[in-house]
């Protein structure tokens, strides 16, 4: 039975992989942290993988919505301190986005999308002693997003993006764009189903 299942998925994206008008598309990304704020200032990127679907076409113009998820980690290990923590953020960011078909240069693709990010914080580990574990919380704000695709094949592409996040900040927080603004640089490769 599981053959079966695999050769059918094998011929459906075979036959998917020939068709001129791909309108779905899947991307990794390594998400670099920029800008003066908190994620720059102690987060690396991991990981960042996103599926885009083109639903229409107006003019010379796709637009579609798209989903991505990454991991940034931050890991704290100062033994002077006693500080040994680790903490995971995991974001999400479904997206509507517009991009534009240059006839004169087809394999360049600038696209603009604007949606909404959730950055779930999970903390593991110890600080001066105590356990953090549970300290978790999740943040979220606005994003606006734009970029760049270019062809290397009918179905593989290179990209590069930036996201801008404003969080929501809560009581505890302080209201300042090192605590609010989330400035990420993306650079990837995809490929169009």
């Amino acid at each position: 039975m599981k053959q079966k299942l695999l050769l059918a998925f094998l011929l459906i994206l075979s036959i998917k992989s020939f068709s001129q008008d791909s309108k779905i598309s899947i991307e990794m990304h390594y998400p670099i942290p920029i800008g003066q704020n908190f994620i720059e200032k102690s987060y690396n990127g991991i990981i960042d993988i996103g599926a885009k679907y083109r639903f229409t076409e107006i003019k010379n113009i796709n637009i579609g919505a798209s989903i991505n998820g990454g991991i940034l980690v931050n890991n704290t290990n100062d033994s002077n301190v006693d500080q040994n923590f680790k903490v995971k953020s995991y974001l999400i960011q479904p997206k509507i986005f517009a991009e534009l078909k240059i006839e004169s240069i087809s394999k360049l693709h600038p696209f603009v999308g604007f949606g909404y990010t959730f950055m779930i914080f999970d903390v593991s580990g110890t600080n001066n002693g105590f356990d953090v574990s549970s300290s978790g919380k999740t943040e979220s704000g606005i994003n606006a997003n734009f970029g760049v695709s270019y062809d290397i094949t009918n179905k593989i592409f290179i990209d590069i993006q930036y996201d801008y996040v404003k969080l929501q900040v809560d009581k505890e927080t302080p209201n300042t764009t090192f605590n609010t603004n989330v400035n990420l640089l993306k650079i990837g490769l995809g490929f169009r189903i």
